[in-house]
């Protein structure tokens, strides 16, 4: 329990301690974030902010991870994940911002990265973790082989997870502070499982999240980008592959689910029938258009996200 305190402890004081330091280095390199004009009108005097503040939430991740968990190929493997889903949106963000390419990184670029990173995954969980191609089905006793089904599970864990707590990013606090729960959760989970190093790794960051709620939160003195919320979903993911419970991702990500599918089911919807399910996809800007508050929004969402994960640990 010290390891974990210690951990979030120093992810928390990382963040906060390069915070003042880098947010006015983003402001003078004009690192600043483009908003939908298609967006909520309430966003557009957010346009400028600096992003790319990943870079201090990663780093505490980092630092508090080395520092705090004995060196082990589990811990390696999570930096790993996490770290090379930095990479790609570290390099989407740059693209975009620095470059002035609104795409950033093509689509085929983006799964060619995240394909290598899953790859990698399954050659070093497989070889040297003993990871087999066994599921745990949550609220049981049974562990199913799924053979070489389970490869195309890791890779669709690692892009559906990155890609959703990316698509979560879209108001000031609501991904960091959903992070910060399901994280929360999940070093709960990888302590019942007897993974105690992955647990210092979800303690630091939980307390990166918090830490950057301190800037990120309304009225947002920096967003994370895709250099944050690829990251966060990479440290997610790994996880939920490292402890072997792919599925329970779904029940303590909820707010992650919901916010993919809302975007899948508006897309089929109108290239299918031409009309809209939602008033505007993520879902949390269907709320926002509503009438619900930003804050409001945000403090539903991250109670949500509790109540999924407490019954994640229920499962459990």
């Amino acid at each position: 329990m010290t390891d974990l305190l210690t951990a979030a402890a120093i992810a928390l004081g990382v963040v906060l301690l390069l915070g003042p330091l880098s947010i006015p280095i983003l402001h003078r390199l004009k690192f600043g974030q483009s908003i939908r004009t298609e967006g909520p009108a309430s966003h557009q005097k957010k346009s400028g902010t600096p992003t790319m503040g990943g870079l201090i939430l990663i780093a505490g991740i980092t630092v508090a991870t080395l520092y705090a968990a004995p060196w082990s190929t589990e811990i390696m493997l999570a930096l790993f994940i996490m770290l090379g889903h930095f990479v790609l949106g570290f390099l989407d963000d740059y693209i975009k911002v620095v470059k002035k390419r609104n795409l950033g990184l093509k689509a085929r670029q983006k799964l060619l990265g995240q394909i290598i990173i899953a790859a990698v995954t399954l050659l070093i969980g497989s070889t040297m973790l003993d990871i087999d191609t066994t599921i745990w089905i949550p609220l049981t006793h049974v562990e199913l082989d799924i053979g070489a089904f389970y490869y195309v599970l890791v890779v669709l864990v690692l892009i559906g997870t990155t890609n959703a707590v990316n698509l979560t990013d879209g108001l000031d606090g609501l991904a960091s502070g959903c992070m910060a729960v399901a994280a929360s959760c999940y070093a709960v989970v990888c302590i019942l499982m007897n993974h105690f190093e992955l647990a210092i790794f979800c303690a630091a960051t939980v307390g990166a999240c918090v830490g950057f709620l301190r800037f990120n939160f309304h009225p947002a003195k920096v967003f994370m980008g895709d250099t944050g919320s690829l990251a966060l979903g990479g440290a997610f993911a790994a996880a939920g592959i490292l402890t072997h419970t792919e599925l329970l991702l779904i029940v303590i990500g909820m707010i992650f689910v919901c916010e993919a599918l809302s975007v899948i089911i508006q897309v089929i919807s109108f290239q299918t029938t031409g009309r809209r399910v939602f008033k505007m996809s993520p879902l949390h800007h269907h709320f926002e258009l509503s009438g619900w508050s930003e804050l409001k929004v945000v403090f539903v969402f991250w109670t949500v996200g509790l109540l999924f994960g407490l019954l994640g640990l229920a499962m459990v």
